[in-house]
């Protein structure tokens, strides 16, 4: 029994760790703006809906630690060799064969399910967590859920993969191809003529959800469903197959597991990846990644969304793991006083995972709205400021900044030019931790001051831009429309750069000593007469940016509309995690991290505020730095949707 602490350590300990802590410092909240708004009248799909919650657990009978899955099971499964896939030490493989009574060559297939009670057939979803203390188990910390999805027609199966937790390292392809085999024993469950199960799972709408490595796990698992052969060794064959539609990940990692060393390619799937500015444990989005490498090449209809969620961590998002991203300890390292409240995270975790698996298994687009432009659903939102992006199927790339070396070319027909630019490069987009891993996305990085250097420091020169032309022939093939949308995706940075040096004189002139001699002299009294600037105001240097993006025909129309219009502007979050002060800066190149909003501008908005210009003849996209007088954007993701979808048209926001 561990000898008590004497109850002055305590209080000195307690004491000390208050005098380290830094001062709580948070960007500025302008959440009661942004989310005062609701034009989506469908019901909100974070409370439950009309279904009784039925619970039920399946195991392989193998676990000496679990009876649940042992002595409760409704349906008894087969253990799978998963040493394929997942290695380990062989004195770390007797210590875990001792305590659950198994190895990976006869791995569990364990799960426990929330389900509704009626005929069906339901949509079925599989959850999988993370690493995490395997003997903390983390399998029940989804009921809330499970509860929910349950209740309004799902089936839920959380997966217990604690066994595969620990200390093992490169185990992702074996969290996946684990999910896999559930889908089988699925297959089984529904095709058996006895049991709750029996005939009530619709496999044709499927979704795989994931948690930290549970979330590439998911994705892994996604792409492995298609293929014939494991990529690492084709002595492993693959015959899944399932009808998989949508993938969800919660924070997860990325690349732990790279098929054949390269980073895990997924196509013509749904895609939500959730993530917190609070992480403590994967601390940058690196789920980003995975986003950016998600193509549509099918030709249905599919979607990809990200919401970033200020001050959310890594583990409210499971009731068992609370706010503990570092482990038993996190109190004493993290600064949990930074976070939104445990059931605040859970509420989005709710309402954006329900209206995903709402419009992609079950066709309901009412929802879809909500992930093109999030204030839609502003009302249902816990108050705190999120970061989206955005991309269907039918989106046209503009400019990727991929591929390429020069700066004047866009996508094949498009050309890029600039007027009075501070600084204008493509590069990678960095994480916020140190070291050289980023998000292996270039980007444009356009940086403009419309100031005149000089004495007169009020001096205002001609508003910078960017344009992004289009050649005749690229608009007539993918025949625009006037429902159709300009896509862009920007974060600014804090970088302001110098004001415009002054125009240079270049008259010929006068070089005698008198000439010279009387310049001199009439600078020195210009001088004299010039008052003090004015003393900088940082206020100033944090006000969002803005500007207005001008969309131009081939007949010479113009049409204008502010950014701010389709979603807020904000300078980077700034992100404090850990409890000592000065660590953050020790860990971390930056303080905030960089996450492109996505803003989806409706070509029609600018037809009815010139009637003139004609979206079907779109000739540019020009963004014009008038509104904020200097700044830096990282711009990535510039593209078109000749024809946007109706489903995800609600009554539009209009600030």
């Amino acid at each position: 029994m561990p000898r008590s602490v004497p109850r002055a350590a305590l209080v000195m300990t307690a004491l000390l760790t208050a005098a380290c802590s830094q001062a709580l410092k948070f960007s500025k909240d302008d959440s009661a703006t942004v989310l005062s708004y609701q034009t989506i009248t469908a019901p909100n799909p974070s409370l439950p809906g009309a279904f009784k919650v039925r619970t039920m657990y399946y195991g392989s009978g193998t676990d000496k630690q679990r009876k649940e899955f042992k002595d409760s099971v409704t349906y008894k499964t087969k253990p799978v060799d998963v040493s394929p896939y997942a290695t380990i030490a062989p004195a770390q493989a007797a210590d875990r064969k001792k305590y659950w009574g198994f190895d990976l060559k006869a791995a569990p297939i364990n799960g426990r399910v929330w389900y509704p009670d009626g005929a069906g057939p339901f949509p079925l979803v599989l959850v999988v967590h993370g690493n995490h203390n395997p003997e903390d188990y983390s399998d029940p910390g989804y009921d809330y859920l499970g509860q929910l999805l349950a209740s309004r027609g799902f089936i839920l199966a959380s997966l217990d993969e604690n066994w595969i937790n620990g200390a093992l390292r490169g185990e992702n392809d074996g969290r996946a191809w684990m999910m896999l085999k559930h889908l089988e024993s699925w297959k089984r469950f529904n095709d058996s003529t006895a049991g709750p199960m029996s005939h009530k799972v619709d496999l044709t709408r499927i979704a795989l959800m994931g948690h930290s490595r549970g979330g590439e796990a998911a994705a892994v698992a996604a792409a492995f469903n298609t293929l014939k052969y494991y990529p690492d060794d084709a002595k492993q064959k693959f015959s899944f197959n399932f009808a998989i539609k949508s993938v969800v990940a919660i924070a997860p990692v990325d690349a732990q597991y790279m098929p054949t060393s390269q980073y895990t390619p997924l196509e013509n799937v749904n895609y939500l990846l959730l993530h917190g500015s609070h992480d403590g444990d994967v601390a940058t989005a690196v789920g980003m990644r995975q986003y950016e490498r998600l193509r549509f090449t099918d030709g249905q209809p599919h979607f990809k969304s990200m919401f970033f969620m200020y001050r959310a961590n890594h583990g409210q998002w499971n009731t068992v793991w609370q706010n503990k991203d570092n482990g038993p300890r996190s109190g004493r390292t993290l600064d949990l006083r930074t976070l939104v409240p445990i059931e605040d995270q859970r509420t989005e975790g709710k309402l954006v995972i329900s209206a995903f698996l709402e419009a992609t298994l079950n066709g309901k687009s009412e929802y879809l709205p909500m992930f093109r432009d999030h204030r839609t659903a502003g009302h249902w939102f816990p108050k705190t400021m999120y970061t989206t992006r955005f991309q269907e199927s039918g989106y046209r790339a503009v400019a990727e900044y991929e591929g390429d070396i020069d700066l004047a070319s866009g996508a094949p027909g498009v050309t890029i030019d600039s007027d009075s630019l501070a600084s204008w490069k493509e590069n990678v987009i960095p994480f916020r931790g140190r070291g050289t891993d980023d998000q292996r996305t270039n980007a444009a990085w356009i940086g403009w001051n419309n100031r005149i250097a000089g004495p007169d420091t009020l001096k205002m020169g001609r508003p910078a831009s960017y344009t992004l032309t289009l050649s005749d022939s690229l608009v007539k093939a993918w025949k625009i429309t006037a429902n159709g949308a300009v896509y862009l995706s920007i974060a600014p940075t804090k970088e302001k750069p110098s004001p415009r040096a002054l125009p240079r004189d270049t008259t010929t002139r006068d070089t005698s000593k008198a000439a010279v001699a009387a310049r001199a002299k009439a600078t020195a009294d210009s001088i004299k007469k010039v008052p003090k600037p004015p003393k900088p105001n940082p206020a100033a240097d944090t006000l969002p940016i803005d500007f207005t993006v001008e969309l131009a025909d081939a007949d010479g129309h113009v049409a204008r509309m502010p950014l701010t219009r389709y979603a807020p502007v904000r300078r980077p979050l700034e992100v404090r995690l850990y409890r000592r002060a000065g660590r953050d800066e020790q860990r971390f190149q930056n303080l905030f991290e960089y996450v492109p909003q996505t803003f989806v501008l409706p070509l029609a908005d600018f037809a009815t505020s010139t009637p003139d210009f004609k979206p079907e003849r779109l000739k540019s996209i020009r963004l014009r730095f008038d509104r904020t007088f200097a700044g830096t954007i990282i711009l990535d993701d510039v593209g078109i949707n000749p024809a946007i979808d109706p489903k995800y048209v609600a009554a539009p926001v209009r600030p």
